[in-house]
């Protein structure tokens, strides 16, 4: 397993995922109606991208298993928000926790963040289930500032995670 920039190669396993019901379910953005355009133009637009982190996890092949991120990054307040999204294949394997524990490493060690935080629909129990089986619990401190991008949208559990 590695990490490594986005490229164009992926953007047809990125729009699997994107229209696969079970993974989209409980996601806020309509992934369904995105195209391999739309998925080729993000990869593109990812890779002069300074404000968010968008990184492919790959497989020792070399195969797209799904992108991990650090979103609305802020050396200045010293926080990013966290995102990921797998293709099912990958679901179980190892893939998302070996995402999620190298990005979170970018951000502290590269980026010098304190804090990485992230929501998840309340439904989405196979992503909470995830969480809490790494160790993250349920957070109400998050900065309200953060909460306006979300509305009113009141199934959202939150998680965060500081600097050791």
């Amino acid at each position: 397993m590695k990490l490594r920039k986005l490229e164009r190669k992926d953007a047809p396993l990125m729009m699997e995922w994107m229209h696969d019901a079970s993974v989209v379910e409980f996601m806020q953005a309509n992934f369904k109606e995105k195209t391999l355009e739309d998925c080729e133009r993000f990869i593109a637009q990812s890779l002069e991208d300074f404000e968010n982190l968008h990184l492919a996890i790959a497989n020792d092949e070399d195969e797209y298993m799904g992108t991990v991120s650090l979103k609305s990054i802020s050396t200045d307040k010293g926080d990013a928000e966290f995102a990921i999204a797998i293709r099912r294949e990958a679901m179980g394997q190892g893939y998302a926790w070996y995402g999620m524990e190298h990005i979170l490493q970018i951000g502290f060690e590269e980026y010098g963040l304190r804090r990485i935080y992230w929501c998840v629909s309340a439904h989405n129990i196979r992503a909470c289930r995830f969480y809490n089986k790494h160790g993250f619990v349920e957070r109400e401190d998050i900065p309200a500032e953060i909460f306006a991008d979300y509305g009113a949208d009141n199934d959202l559990k939150w998680y965060a995670t500081s600097r050791q």
